[in-house]
C-alpha cells in the first residue's frame, strides 16, 4: 500500500517539522523542585524528551528562563541544556514570557503559527503565554506530560483554562507520531521509536 501525496508541511493542518516551533519556559532547578503534579524525576525525563524529539526534527526551538541575571534563579536544568547546545536562553523578569520583548521577538522569528508549549508551572508560565499567543492568533499545543504544576489541581484547572480558550492538548506520544506521519521516513524513524521508548509508551526490554 502506498501513501497519498504528500501534503503541503507549512499549510498542513497537523504539526509537521515545517509549521512549528517549541517553546521550552523555565524549567530552572527552583521550578522543577516546586512541581507536585506528577513525579519529578518524570516530568524531567519527558521535557529532555521533547527537547530531543524536536532538535531530531530540526525545528525552531525558543528557550527562556526567568531572574537568573537577578540572581534569583539558577539556570536551565542540565539535563535538558545538554541536548540544546546552540540553543540561546532569553532571561527575563516578566513571569508570563510573552510580555517580555526578547522572548517575544524570538517566538514571532520563527516565522512558525503553531506553537508546542511548555513551561513551569502549568498555571502561570505556561497558562499565560498560551492565552496571549491565542489571542494574536497562534495555534498553541501545550505538551501535557511534559509540564507540571504546584499541585495537581492548580495543574488541572490550568489545562481546562487554556484548553476552553483554544489551546489544543497533546502528548509526547501523540507529537512524535504527528511528527513522524509515515514509516516511509526512515531518516526519522528510529527518533519516533526512541521518543516513544522514553515517554513509556514501550516497555523497554
Amino acid at each position: 500500500m502506498s501513501s497519498y501525496p504528500t501534503r503541503d508541511p507549512q499549510k498542513d493542518q497537523l504539526i509537521t517539522p515545517a509549521n512549528a516551533a517549541l517553546l521550552i519556559i523555565d524549567y530552572q532547578p527552583t521550578q522543577v523542585n516546586s512541581i507536585n503534579s506528577m513525579s519529578r524525576k518524570q516530568l524531567v525525563s519527558n521535557i529532555v524528551t521533547v527537547a530531543e524529539l524536536i532538535k531530531s526534527f530540526n525545528m525552531p526551538i525558543v528557550l527562556s528562563t526567568v531572574n537568573v541575571a537577578t540572581g534569583v534563579n539558577k539556570e536551565t536544568i542540565p539535563s535538558l541544556l545538554n541536548v540544546l547546545p546552540g540553543v540561546p536562553s532569553i532571561d527575563r523578569t516578566s513571569i508570563n514570557a510573552w510580555e517580555d520583548k526578547e522572548f517575544y521577538e524570538a517566538v514571532k522569528n520563527t516565522g512558525r503559527k503553531k506553537l508546542l508549549m511548555t513551561g513551569l508551572w502549568t498555571e502561570a508560565c505556561l497558562s499565560f503565554p498560551t492565552l496571549d499567543a491565542l489571542s494574536e492568533g497562534f495555534e498553541v499545543y501545550p505538551v501535557v506530560d511534559a509540564v507540571g504544576g504546584t499541585s495537581l489541581l492548580a495543574h488541572d484547572t490550568a489545562l481546562r483554562r487554556i484548553e476552553q480558550a483554544g489551546a489544543k492538548l497533546t502528548s509526547i506520544a501523540q507529537l512524535a507520531c504527528e511528527l513522524q506521519r509515515d514509516w516511509n521516513r526512515h531518516d526519522t524513524a528510529k527518533i519516533m521509536v526512541k521518543a516513544l521508548t522514553d515517554a513509556g509508551a514501550f516497555l523497554k526490554l
